[in-house]
């Protein structure tokens, strides 16, 4: 039997004021994703070493280029989100977004590892993302070692999608000089 229920949407104010006030506490691992406060999977350790690689990666090969930021939160008001990608390079600020969360203007590059997640991330965030207008959104997919680049944002999805396999290049779009390999990102 279905039933429809009604469902209320928080906006990523109303959102910052439930963690102020206490009732989300501070490492709690949820996060906002169209209105909706969503439990973050677990992160198992192939995930979690994917992230250091890439940190790593484009800490060493953009140094003062760009920000790193790692499982933080970046804010897509309109989209009445604040999802936290495992990944996103962000243009450099002098304070490092102490002052407030990164927003859609900032993001130069996202970064979604995927294993558990890949039917959520491909579903539902990268539609997000578009809509939110990230110019350039990466899956890397661990359950195929493959890499699905998305780029072009509209309010319907990414206009371009390419996967890449093992032993081809790229380069994100906000910097076409740093090309990597399939393997850089993978391991």
């Amino acid at each position: 039997m279905s039933v429809d229920l009604n469902r209320r949407r928080f906006t990523v104010d109303e959102y910052h004021r439930m963690g102020e006030a206490g009732i989300l506490a501070e490492h709690e691992p949820v996060e906002l994703i169209a209105g909706e406060i969503v439990v973050r999977e677990p992160i198992g350790s192939r995930h979690a070493g994917t992230v250091n690689r890439l940190t790593r990666l484009w800490t060493s090969r953009l140094g003062d280029r760009a920000i790193v930021q790692i499982q933080n939160p970046i804010e897509l008001p309109k989209e009445d989100s604040e999802p936290q990608p495992d990944v996103t390079v962000l243009r450099p600020r002098a304070d490092f977004y102490t002052g407030a969360h990164p927003v859609t203007a900032d993001v130069l590059l996202l970064i979604e590892v995927s294993d558990s997640t890949l039917a959520v991330d491909r579903r539902v965030r990268m539609p997000l993302y578009a809509r939110a207008a990230i110019p350039e959104a990466w899956i890397l997919d661990l359950t195929a070692d493959r890499v699905e680049v998305y780029r072009a944002p509209t309010a319907d999805g990414y206009e371009r999608v390419v996967t890449l396999e093992r032993g081809q290049r790229l380069a994100p779009e906000a910097f076409p000089d740093l090309i990597v390999t399939v393997e850089d990102l993978l391991g």
